[in-house]
C-alpha cells in the first residue's frame, strides 16, 4: 500500500480538488492531520462530497481547530500544542491520501512545519496554481522537498494554464506533470471521475 501526501505552493492551490481526484482515482482513504477553521464544512467534508467510490474511509483530523489561521496561531488560541509527534498516521490496509494544510512550510509549532508530518516513504504530489509570483513559490517547494530527502513524485497543476510557466518548472525541477486540471464552474462527482481516470493512467505510469 502507498500513501500520498498533497502539498501546495501556498493557500487556495487547489490541494483539496486535487486531493479528491487522488483520492477517487486510487479509492484511498482520505486523511487531513490537521483542520483550521470552518470544521462544519471541513476539507474532509468537501472530498466527501466530491468521491463517489464506496472503498475510501475518512479518517478524522489529528487536529481540528476552530479558528481559520495558520495552525501555529490556531492552536495557540485554541489552548491546544501541535507537534509533528502526536500526528499519528491512520492503519489502513488501503492506499492513504493526505493532505497538507497551506504550504509545505507553514509552521505547526515554534519549531515544526509541515514538511515535518511528511515521511520518508510518502509520495508527495506538488500543487501548483498560476499567479503572479508563483514560478518562485513552485521551485522553492520542490526545492525544500528535494533538500529533505523527500519524495516529490510530480505536479499537478490546477487552473488557467501557462505554457511558459509550467515548461520552465518542469524543466528547472526535473518533475513529471501529474495531470492538469482546467477551470471548472463546479467540481462535482462526476467532474472528478473524469479527472481520477487521467490521473490514474499518470500513476500507472509513474510507479
Amino acid at each position: 500500500m502507498e500513501t500520498y501526501f498533497i502539498t501546495g505552493i501556498g493557500t487556495e492551490v487547489g490541494k483539496t480538488i486535487a486531493s479528491a481526484i487522488v483520492t477517487e482515482a486510487l479509492e484511498a482513504d482520505y486523511w487531513k492531520p490537521i483542520q483550521a477553521g470552518d470544521l462544519d464544512h471541513s476539507d474532509t467534508h468537501k472530498v466527501k462530497e466530491m468521491v463517489s467510490n464506496q472503498k475510501t474511509i475518512f479518517h478524522p483530523n489529528s487536529f481540528a481547530l476552530e479558528t481559520p489561521m495558520s495552525p501555529h496561531a490556531a492552536a495557540e488560541i485554541d489552548g491546544v500544542e501541535i507537534a509533528a509527534e502526536k500526528i499519528n498516521e491512520p492503519k489502513t490496509e488501503n492506499d492513504l491520501v493526505i493532505e497538507g494544510a497551506g504550504g509545505l512550510l507553514v509552521p505547526i509549532n515554534d519549531t515544526q512545519t509541515i514538511a515535518d508530518i511528511i515521511k520518508p516513504h510518502h509520495k508527495v504530489i506538488l500543487v501548483s496554481r498560476y499567479y503572479l509570483g508563483s514560478i518562485n513559490h513552485t521551485l522553492l517547494t520542490a526545492e525544500a522537498l528535494k533538500s529533505r530527502g523527500l519524495n516529490c513524485i510530480g505536479v499537478i497543476f490546477n487552473g488557467e494554464k501557462t505554457p511558459s510557466s509550467e515548461e520552465i518548472i518542469l524543466k528547472m525541477t526535473g518533475l513529471p506533470t501529474l495531470l492538469h486540471i482546467d477551470q471548472e464552474e463546479n467540481f462535482d462527482r462526476e467532474t472528478v471521475k473524469r479527472y481520477a481516470k487521467k490521473l490514474r493512467e499518470a500513476l500507472k505510469a509513474e510507479s
